[in-house]
């Protein structure tokens, strides 16, 4: 892994910072693969209770690097498919990681950057922060990040923001859906995000990565009996397991759970 890419554990917490500031943290194809491997390897480690994903320096991620963009400007058709599947990846990796994500938005997240917060579970930013699916003024089009993006912040908006390339601010993203919390300056920001990392680490780990697949499987899907039929196995499979044993023992005991 490069300096581009920051990592710091502590306490179950992992601190997951792109860094290249100089360039507002956008990422190109070494970026992308180094931050799937490191995801895929966080999303092993029965020690890593969270990850948050910031950016240092001013920006969040400015999305494509230019010189990215330059290079698969002169690619191939079959060339260009298999660098977008590189960064469909990163962005499946992110959305699907079996641990709980933050994303700490302090300033621009633009293109790609909107992609890697609406992968992330949990989303907080300041006020000022800038968003912007900027795409449609380089002739292309938000296609790979799309998917996460339109499940965080509708198709409504999608089909003005897409279109437009407006600028937004961190106040019209949480009312968008796209950021779950504001705060008033960095310091604010920062005991946000401890205070949801302390209260992600009070849940059993096994329950979380279980309820994030939940969300994947009845999402956007009519309630049918075999829906439910999986939900009912999905509680019972739970109920029988040794967490969710300790963890309903430990309630009625009125004690700490072992996770804990």
């Amino acid at each position: 892994m490069s300096d581009n890419l920051l990592l710091n554990i502590q306490n179950g917490r992992a601190d997951v910072t792109l860094n290249r500031p100089e360039i507002h943290n956008a990422f190109d194809e070494a970026l992308i693969a180094d931050l799937t491997s490191l995801l895929t390897r966080l999303g092993k480690d029965d020690a890593v209770r969270a990850v948050v994903l910031s950016g240092s320096g001013k920006s969040f991620s400015a999305g494509g690097d230019l010189n990215w963009m330059k290079r698969f400007a002169n690619y191939s058709f079959e060339q260009n498919v298999e660098d977008a599947k590189a960064l469909a990846l990163v962005m499946q990796t992110l959305d699907e990681l079996p641990k709980p994500t933050i994303a700490r938005v302090q300033g621009a997240a633009y293109g790609g950057g909107v992609g890697l917060v609406a992968c992330c579970d949990i989303a907080v930013a300041l006020p000022s922060a800038s968003f912007c699916l900027s795409e449609v003024k380089l002739g292309i089009i938000p296609a790979v990040i799309s998917p996460y993006v339109v499940a965080a912040m509708g198709q409504r908006a999608a089909r003005r923001y897409f279109l437009t390339a407006e600028r937004f601010d961190g106040v019209e993203a949480h009312r968008l859906g796209l950021v779950h919390e504001l705060a008033d300056n960095e310091a604010q920001l920062d005991k946000k995000v401890d205070e949801l990392v302390a209260a992600l680490a009070a849940n059993g780990p096994r329950a979380i990565e279980s309820s994030k697949d939940l969300i994947r499987a009845v999402a956007q899907r009519p309630i049918t009996q075999d829906v439910r039929l999986d939900t009912a196995r999905r509680i019972a499979e739970r109920r029988a397991s040794a967490e969710g044993k300790e963890g309903v023992a430990a309630f009625l005991e009125k004690r700490k759970p072992t996770w804990l």
